[in-house]
């Protein structure tokens, strides 16, 4: 037994005598303390006993480790190998979860907190910190026991967010597929699609299943669906089809499965603390600043999980007022099951969230007078449920104080608080902030009706860019110059430049991105994206200026990286005379590097000719600009850091990705930069030999669509080097509006007799309160906003290379083109991670 486990259970034996017989004095420290060693000396038994009989036990294989060898096996065809790594992955995952939870559950049940009767605070302190070490140790006994050493399950965020994608999915409706089990074909292939929506392939795939023999309706089922959730949506459409009496059942079952999900989802939360926006080496507060650090981020991640469990999967914005919308069916279902002593119940539940809602206690008077006043006398609300809002308050009041006193963000996902709740400041400048939210909404709208002509050029040919936008502008800096304007180049809006940068800033570049990158960064891990010959590394802006801040690398080498991106974007929109400013959609620092022993013969492309913002059919001679291609990008550039290998020129092409224009031979400081439409079809030539470094950059005119990892890499640069050294932000920035409620505060109001109780959701029977107060009568049924994610960094890296040569062929198996994707998933690169569709090819 460790030093510290003595010390926790000298604490503890030593505590409990306080607690129930402190009289001061030697002989009775002298006791406990023998006391003490005795009971450690038996507990210390148990423990090697437990030991033994876990001796045989091998603990909880990573799921991580599981993932990846389920993806080597599905490059090897290995279907078998994908389907048993793949599948067990999930498991141990779920049992990770499962684990945690009862741990946790089991340690607060057991080591409840306690006050001592006593006047002496150094006792209670003393008390509470021996609860502490208590349930630490238990959480530590229990969690070895079911997952074995703690540091087997730390898991990257990468792989994190694959699971939560629900990419492994992906790939097992391939391995399921090609050993012909359709069933689980069907059902994988719908859990993925069940939260990747907008996935072509995926809906082309389920589409094709549901015309092959054997594939049956209970097949499509979502594997990862939500117990709560499920029974809500069931409850819902009987409700619906007022099928009263069954949709019950269903409802209320879903509010007990809710508490369930409830409960598991704030015992997650009481994991280690989150050092985002910190240096953990440099964080140095004290201990009770340490604790409300830890303990307000565990309360706030407490009160997240009622957006959490309001959230569908195929939706990003969860179900408003989720918890009050189950009473809300309730009450008017059991009324019209005649059942009111259950509508009575519901309905007073329901004021505890809004007592003051008109339409509500017209319903519960209704109730008693049906029911009578002896029968409804006795009938009050559901006490879990007045627990649960009296917690809740208590944790939303401790919020609010740390966001008033220490500036903890906190943003309340209850529309149910009272007022009373919340600090008058905060009041006051959350009324403010409504104030200038409107205002810049205004000012948005008249922005988005000055550029709305732009807008509207950006659905057409992306030549027609050119009409607007004149080239030759001043270049800002002396060292800059222009080797080679648009029609040396033999196209439109396309410009090379030399000296952006110095030798020295090349060498610090190609240091960041041998110290910092990572194989595979921004594919997914993938290490060969584009081809097998060559391997690719990277490294974001965000990711350099956090190392940074680890102390990995140095800090003026991310804020050199920083810097050049934005050297870079501030000459193309001089050059190319930008009416309106540009704005970073991705930045990138990729290099690739020939494998050698793969080059003999070798006749393919590092990457094959594209255009940025449109999807390139090079057959039909057109480019249409619809997703998933990157519609929002305007103009591209790669900054080369390198010249000192072979190959890896950068070609310009005509539309036909045959017919090269022009070739750029990568050097130190070189930049090319050119428009991102059907214009500029251009592609990579292979790399032969050596690594090949450079940064590739898009920009967007559209401030909305903004690079969000680049707003947190300012709000870093800020951090790290402070105010004075903090670029200018561009004039075009638009702050994003503070969110606002846009529901009008004028109830309608039903106007047929009184006497008649309302249902929330009928506009025909009942008053039609809930279409300006909450969702719709069934949230599932409202049209998918059809929001397009964000784009993948698999797809960003995708300009490069140069030197210039006219006429120039390219070989027709160099060609990549865009042919109408049959529906059959028969090709590995179905599942190849959750990609944009350009991709993927079924």
């Amino acid at each position: 037994m460790g030093g510290r486990e003595v010390t926790g259970r000298l604490l503890a034996q030593r505590k409990q005598s306080l607690q129930f017989t402190f009289h001061p004095g030697p002989s009775l420290s002298n006791m406990a303390v023998c006391y003490a060693c005795l009971t450690l000396l038996a507990l210390g038994s148990a423990r090697v006993g437990s030991a033994d009989s876990m001796a045989d036990r091998l603990p909880l294989e990573p799921y991580d480790r599981l993932f990846s060898m389920a993806v080597d096996a599905y490059y090897r065809d290995d279907w078998q190998g994908v389907i048993l790594n793949m599948e067990r992955a999930l498991q141990n995952r779920a049992a990770l979860r499962r684990a945690k939870i009862h741990c946790r559950a089991e340690c607060s049940h057991k080591m409840k907190f306690s006050i001592a009767n006593s006047s002496h605070d150094l006792f209670m302190d003393m008390n509470y910190f021996h609860t502490v070490l208590r349930k630490a140790d238990c959480l530590k006994v229990c969690e070895g026991e079911r997952l074995g050493p703690h540091s087997l399950h730390h898991i990257s965020e990468e792989v994190q967010l694959e699971f939560h994608k629900r990419t492994p999915y992906n790939y097992l409706q391939v391995a399921y597929f090609k050993i012909k089990m359709l069933d689980k074909a069907v059902a994988a292939a719908h859990t993925f699609f069940m939260v990747n929506p907008d996935h072509l392939e995926m809906r082309q795939n389920l589409e094709y299943y549901k015309m092959m023999a054997g594939v049956k309706d209970a097949d499509f089922k979502d594997l990862e669906a939500k117990a709560h959730m499920e029974a809500f949506r069931q409850g819902v459409r009987l409700y619906t089809d007022e099928q009263f009496k069954h949709s019950i059942r269903f409802l209320e079952n879903a509010l007990e499965e809710y508490f369930k999900a409830n409960a598991e989802c704030r015992a997650l939360c009481e994991g280690p603390y989150n050092f985002d926006g910190y240096n953990y080496m440099e964080y140095n507060a004290d201990l009770y600043q340490a604790i409300t650090d830890h303990y307000i981020q565990v309360l706030g991640c407490k009160q997240n999980c009622v957006t959490e469990l309001a959230i569908r999967p195929d939706r990003e914005a969860p179900i408003e007022d989720f918890l009050p919308t189950h009473l809300d069916y309730l009450q008017f279902a059991y009324y019209n099951s005649e059942n009111y002593s259950q509508a009575i119940e519901c309905t007073k539940t329901y004021l505890l969230f809004y007592p003051n809602d008109e339409v509500m206690n017209q319903n519960l008077q209704y109730y008693q007078a049906v029911l009578g006043d002896e029968l409804s006398r006795h009938l009050t609300h559901r006490e879990d449920i007045q627990t649960y809002i009296a917690n809740s308050l208590l944790e939303k009041e401790l919020l609010y104080f740390a966001n008033e006193i220490f500036g903890v963000t906190f943003i309340d996902p209850d529309k149910w608080t009272p007022e009373s709740v919340i600090p008058v400041k905060l009041k006051a400048k959350q009324k403010a902030e409504r104030e200038t939210a409107a205002r810049i909404s205004e000012e948005i709208g008249n922005l988005m009706k000055e550029i709305e002509n732009l807008v509207d050029e950006k659905t057409k040919e992306s030549s027609e860019i050119v009409k607007m936008v004149k080239e030759g502008g001043p270049l800002l800096f002396d060292s800059v110059q222009v080797v080679m304007n648009a029609r040396l180049l033999n196209g439109t809006q396309r410009v090379l430049l030399d000296g952006v940068i110095t030798d020295e800033e090349c060498q610090e570049m190609r240091y960041l991105s041998n110290a910092a990158a990572s194989l595979g960064d921004g594919y997914y891990g993938r290490p060969s994206p584009h081809t097998p010959n060559e391997r690719f590394q990277g490294v974001t802006v965000l990711k350099a200026l956090k190392l940074s801040q680890k102390g990995t690398i140095p800090l003026k080498t991310s804020r050199l990286f920083y810097d050049v991106s934005e050297k870079v974007r501030r000459i193309i929109e001089s050059y190319f005379r930008m009416e309106t400013p540009l704005h970073f959609a991705y930045s990138h620092l990729v290099c690739r590097t020939a494998v050698e022993g793969m080059q003999d013969k070798r006749e393919d492309l590092s990457h094959s000719v594209h255009v940025d913002n449109c999807i390139l059919n090079s057959e039909a001679l057109e480019c249409p600009k619809q997703h998933p291609a990157y519609t929002e990008r305007d103009y591209s550039a790669i900054l080369y850091l390198n010249h000192d290998f072979e190959g890896g020129n950068f070609i310009f092409t005509e539309i036909d990705a045959k017919v090269i224009t022009a070739m750029v031979n990568p050097k130190c400081g070189r930049v090319v930069a050119f428009s991102s439409g059907a214009e500029n079809p251009h592609g990579v030539q292979a790399v032969t030999k050596g690594q090949r470094c450079g940064v590739a950059l898009w920009f967007t005119l559209d401030p909305t669509q903004k690079e969000r990892e680049r707003i947190e890499a300012d709000d870093l640069v800020n951090m790290l080097f402070g105010m004075e050294e903090e670029l200018q932000p561009d004039e075009g920035d638009v702050k994003e509006p503070v969110p606002t409620d846009h529901r009008s505060n004028d109830v309608p109001t039903d106007h047929r007799p009184s006497d008649v109780p309302t249902d929330h959701r009928s506009s025909d029977v009942l008053t039609d309160h809930w279409s300006s107060e909450r969702p719709a009568p069934e949230p599932i049924h409202k049209p998918q906003d059809g929001a397009e994610p964000a784009g993948d960094a698999a797809e960003q890296e995708t300009e490069v290379k140069g030197s210039m040569t006219e006429g120039s062929k390219v070989p027709e198996h160099m060609i990549k083109t865009m042919e109408p994707a049959p529906t059959v998933p028969d090709t590995k690169s179905t599942a190849a991670l959750n990609i944009p569709s350009t991709k993927q090819e079924l």
